[in-house]
């Protein structure tokens, strides 16, 4: 048959020698497909770091806090609604060809394709005024630097990316990776090993099986902690991506189902890791801040308010296990790396709305550059009128700002993977479109519910009253 190797055994071939032949066809199959589910496990690990970026933890650490195990279910959700999206923009990209802004830009009037761009591009300040914010925490950790100052260092992440540029991707893909894993296994820990931080499981089952938004303030923070975990630009990226892990087009109606189920399973497993790392760090900030007014560490007392700045204080929540020196030293390093890849992905993502939606073609450098310089000044004018106790704040009114300009990465993408004479022979199935078309509109509707409190929010950030 076409595109298989043929078996030709003499008549008088023993039947272990068939077998043997088989055996090491099947083997030869096996590693085929392992190296090929390996240029599937790199775009969906690049977006996973997406997921675990300086503004889920500046989220959940606060929903945890102050509300301890309430927005629990938020979290879950978002993690579910975050899979299905890459899920469908991944299959945009692999199908089409295309990605969402290319298809924006070839599908869509001029007049359409320019807010849409606009809208993108806000939200990619955005999140990147988030990795401004958590490396300024790391930095401040690590060496004692002033929040403001610490700030501005973070332009220095230009020549990180320079760096990167030459030793290529896979190398941070691995680094990335060891840090993830040694986060998640100190929340495992301390979840489940540490009897001074066991869970109550009935209380936690209880949160997500009766969702609910009791409080005032608790739907701008679930509005933030969707924004924090489906980010609009991540949508754009995916579909970016699997085009250079694409299947040999060679390969046709076979070489693209396997893309497809390669796909679906990398991103579904980068994606629950990220989701399970997310519910950690709330459960653990329910644990040790949640109706305590002060905590006291190794003789040092840290005093807990509506002002706190959780990002700052959160790696007490790994001190029961590793001691406060070492939960530090760690907690900083890994939220150091989480702002640096999440920003490596950040520019990524930049480069492919500006020249999927204009043709225009930046260096990585200098698009990194201006990208910054746009997340820093918001920064330094905040902190340097209100002080230190404005991160937590600004933090949060970013992952607000991502949240608003998800529809409008939404649902350009659900109407393009719904058209069948777009997918050809691949449309997409009925139950992963009811799922997207379901998320899409419940996001819709966090935003609407949560939006009076949001603009009450930011006008308290930016006004100070």
């Amino acid at each position: 048959m076409p595109g298989q190797e043929q078996l030709n055994v003499a008549p008088g071939g023993s039947a272990a020698a068939m077998a043997g032949v088989r055996g090491r066809d099947l083997v030869g199959r096996g590693v085929a497909t392992l190296k090929r589910s390996r240029r599937f496990l790199g775009p969906a690990l690049l977006v996973s770091v997406g997921y675990m970026d300086p503004g889920n933890w500046g989220t959940d650490l606060q929903a945890g806090a102050q509300y301890r195990y309430a927005l629990l279910w938020v979290v879950a959700l978002a993690g579910a609604m975050a899979i299905v999206l890459q899920l469908l923009a991944a299959r945009l990209g692999i199908v089409t060809g295309k990605n969402l802004a290319q298809a924006c830009r070839d599908w869509y009037p001029k007049w359409c394709c320019m807010p849409l761009w606009i809208f993108c591009e806000i939200a990619i300040g955005a999140c990147d005024l988030a990795e401004v914010l958590g490396s300024a925490v790391a930095i401040n950790l690590l060496f004692g630097t002033p929040i403001l100052m610490a700030v501005m260092f973070t332009a220095a992440d230009v020549l990180l990316l320079l760096i990167l540029q030459k030793s290529g991707m896979r190398a941070i893909e691995r680094v990335v990776v060891v840090l993830v894993l040694t986060i998640a296994g100190a929340f495992f820990i301390e979840l489940f090993v540490l009897p001074g931080t066991s869970l109550n499981l009935h209380e936690m089952g209880a949160a997500l099986v009766h969702p609910s938004l009791a409080s005032a303030g608790m739907a701008s923070i679930a509005v933030a902690i969707i924004g924090a975990t489906v980010m609009p630009h991540n949508l754009y990226l995916h579909s970016a991506l699997v085009q250079r892990s694409e299947a040999d087009p060679a390969g046709g109606k076979a070489s693209a189902k396997v893309a497809l189920r390669l796909n679906a399973v990398s991103t579904v497993a980068s994606l629950t890791m990220a989701c399970l790392v997310n519910a950690a760090i709330l459960l653990l900030a329910a644990k040790v801040f949640h109706g305590r007014s002060d905590i006291l560490v190794n003789g040092r007392r840290f005093v807990l308010g509506d002002d706190t700045d959780w990002l700052q204080l959160a790696y007490l929540t790994f001190t029961p296990a590793l001691g406060t020196a070492v939960a530090s030293l760690i907690f900083a390093v890994a939220l150091l790396a989480s702002g640096q890849s999440s920003t490596i992905t950040g520019t990524l993502a930049g480069q492919v709305v500006m020249e999927g939606f204009t043709h225009w073609r930046l260096t990585p450098w200098k698009r990194r550059l201006i990208t910054r310089s746009l997340a820093i000044v918001p920064a330094v004018i905040i902190i340097g009128l209100r002080g230190d106790s404005s991160v937590n704040d600004l933090l949060i009114l970013s992952q607000v700002v991502l949240a608003l300009q998800l529809p409008f990465a939404m649902f350009p993408l659900l109407h393009f993977v719904t058209a069948r004479r777009l997918m050809g022979n691949w449309p997409t199935p009925w139950s992963l479109l009811v799922l997207g078309w379901c998320s899409a509109l419940a996001i819709t509707v966090f935003d609407i519910v949560g939006l009076p409190g949001s603009v009450a929010d930011a006008a308290r950030i930016v006004f100070g009253h």
